[in-house]
């Protein structure tokens, strides 16, 4: 590899830690605790234990892997150079397509909170804004992310202020009764597992981090032990103030907890904290988006000019343009609500690959032996095939079109290459 196609390393890891945090306390937050509480009720709490070890192992797992190949693209990386390019292929495809529709429902979502009639040209303006900061260089890309999650982490403790303060809601005719129960606790996991899995925007970033042997598993892990605590906190703090299904009947559950306290009036510094999550976890998704088709190109199994680095601040800039490109293109041509979905599925699959890799690794840690890795292995494949058919089936789809389109490219080069040969 040539030295002008090399990302430089100006992370640290501050800088680092931030963006994995950014990413997991993005919107989901406002909104993951209603959906998941419907599922499993009175046992959320375990549904937050139970994916915060998953992606406990799957983080080990990536932090391993990261910081002995601490170059951009992430499980794509490594699962080329662990097992083989086709899982590795597969992950990277799957994260691609699957986290370019996130953007666009992250976008979308952000366009809602701000102005819902002008949805649309809102979220597209903010995927222009994003990607210029991008361009930028990454420290740029660091700052305004620090600035956004400070803004969620304070937002966050004031709605935690507001759920301690109460009053609390009668139990008696407060709400709808709880559906959910112990049964739906691995679905509800899977829901909330999702909201963890920012801290592999921290691996993909691996060729711009200093000292990436030591600076990415620490980052990864603190990322992961704040998001954890938070969700945790969170998840008991509204189970105690909106209880008897309240929780679970809710469209934004943080907002209604505020509503329904004692500082009520500051019911717009929750939404505008909505907002700004919107925008970090969007940000750092398309700075994952574009180092993984950074990667892929680099080993073409992308187009070539998405691996083009260049400019004063020494960016992957074809593939964000590229990726901010699809993600508008989506926007003003399909429901991003209802497609959305199967990128779950992807993020699951993405994971599997991750822990296969890091069993064949030779050294284990002892906060990570090996066991580990097979138990983040089954658990995701088992949390993936508990969605909800469509996403199944979905992913299933888009990966199968992936995997049918590289083997049509690599046979014609073989092709190719034994007509000149």
């Amino acid at each position: 590899m040539s030295p002008h196609q090399q990302l430089q390393r100006r992370l640290g890891a501050v800088d680092a830690t931030a963006i994995g945090l950014g990413s997991m306390l993005g919107a989901g937050v406002f909104v993951v605790f209603a959906p998941a509480a419907g599922l499993a009720g009175d046992f959320l709490v375990l549904a937050v234990l139970l994916a915060g070890a998953v992606a406990y192992c799957n983080a080990v797992a990536s932090a391993a892997l990261a910081a002995r190949y601490p170059a951009s693209g992430g499980t794509y990386v490594y699962g080329r150079k662990r097992l083989g390019e086709w899982p590795g292929f597969l992950a990277g495809w799957g994260f691609v397509t699957g986290k370019t529709a996130s953007c666009a429902a992250m976008a979308l979502t952000f366009g809602y909170y701000v102005a819902p009639p002008y949805a649309v040209p809102i979220a597209i303006a903010a995927v222009v804004a994003l990607t210029a900061v991008n361009l930028f260089g990454i420290t740029r890309t660091a700052l305004l992310t620090k600035i956004l999650l400070g803004i969620v982490v304070a937002t966050l403790a004031f709605v935690a202020a507001a759920a301690i303060l109460g009053p609390h809601p009668a139990g008696a005719g407060a709400g709808p009764a709880t559906a959910g129960g112990i049964g739906g606790v691995l679905p509800a996991a899977g829901l909330m597992f999702f909201a963890f899995a920012g801290y592999a925007r921290i691996a993909t970033l691996g060729e711009e981090v200093r000292d990436p042997a030591k600076t990415i598993p620490r980052a990864i892990l603190a990322a992961l032990a704040g998001a954890f605590v938070i969700y945790l906190a969170m998840a008991l703090l509204l189970l105690n103030h909106l209880p008897d299904g309240r929780l679970a009947a809710s469209m934004a559950p943080l907002l209604e907890a505020v509503v329904n306290s004692r500082l009520g009036a500051g019911a717009p510094l929750v939404q505008a904290g909505a907002a700004a999550a919107c925008l970090g976890a969007l940000l750092a998704l398309i700075t994952g988006i574009g180092r993984t088709a950074l990667a892929m190109a680099r080993e073409r199994d992308l187009p070539g000019p998405l691996a083009r680095v260049g400019g004063k601040h020494t960016v992957p800039y074809v593939a964000e343009l590229s990726v901010a490109a699809a993600v508008v293109l989506l926007l003003l041509t399909t429901d991003v609500m209802t497609v959305v979905g199967f990128s779950s599925f992807g993020v699951l699959i993405y994971y599997a690959v991750a822990n296969a890799a890091a069993y064949t690794l030779e050294e284990h840690p002892a906060h990570a032996p090996r066991w580990l890795n097979v138990v983040g292995f089954f658990s995701c494949l088992l949390l993936a095939f508990t969605l909800p058919p469509a996403s199944v089936v979905g992913m299933a789809a888009v990966l199968a079109v992936g995997a049918a389109g590289r083997f049509l490219v690599l046979r014609f080069r073989r092709q190719a290459a034994s007509g000149t040969g």
